[in-house]
């Protein structure tokens, strides 16, 4: 049996910016400026049925979600699966874009995505990093890295929207 339950803590820091590497032995981060994110910059997500405290929390630094295998979607009607998440604004539409943070998923979660990314030239995501049994897939296939449940992990992701990367 699959265990839906899970509590995903997350912190979150985006930087922002544009940069041209030539060098192999340069920083990937040169060149970004960084994104101070507050209250205004989230967008919360729940079932629609539960309070936002019974599947979130935020307490010294660390963002903190709970969704269970039984719970609504966001909008009643929906056909999506069961989330808690944060969405973070702004928008963006072009330019270079990193983000960074430390996830942590307790084993017996299958199936939680820690990072997407919408607006794809073609389909709905740019990127979507999922937990499958203690590992991390680039969607469902290519796994990325193994044996991350019961442990904090860094995510840090660089989205060049103009190159489609």
């Amino acid at each position: 049996m699959k265990v839906w339950y899970y509590s995903l803590l997350l912190f979150v820091t985006t930087l922002m910016g544009c940069f041209l590497v030539n060098d192999a032995q340069i920083d990937p981060t040169f060149g970004f400026v960084e994104v101070m994110l507050n209250e205004t910059s989230f967008e919360y997500q729940k079932p629609y049925d539960t309070s936002l405290e019974q599947r979130y929390s935020y307490a010294n630094g660390t963002h903190r979600f709970w969704v269970y295998a039984d719970d609504k979607p966001r909008n009643l009607g929906s056909n999506t699966q069961p989330r808690t998440e944060i969405r973070i604004h702004p928008d963006y539409t072009s330019g270079i874009w990193q983000f960074e943070g430390m996830a942590f998923v307790p084993n017996g979660t299958s199936g939680a995505t820690i990072v997407q990314i919408h607006g794809a030239a073609h389909g709905n995501t740019t990127i979507l990093l999922r937990i499958y049994d203690g590992d991390m897939r680039y969607y469902s296939t290519p796994v990325i890295d193994t044996g991350l449940y019961d442990k904090w992990f860094k995510v840090n992701l660089i989205h060049d929207v103009d190159g489609g990367k």
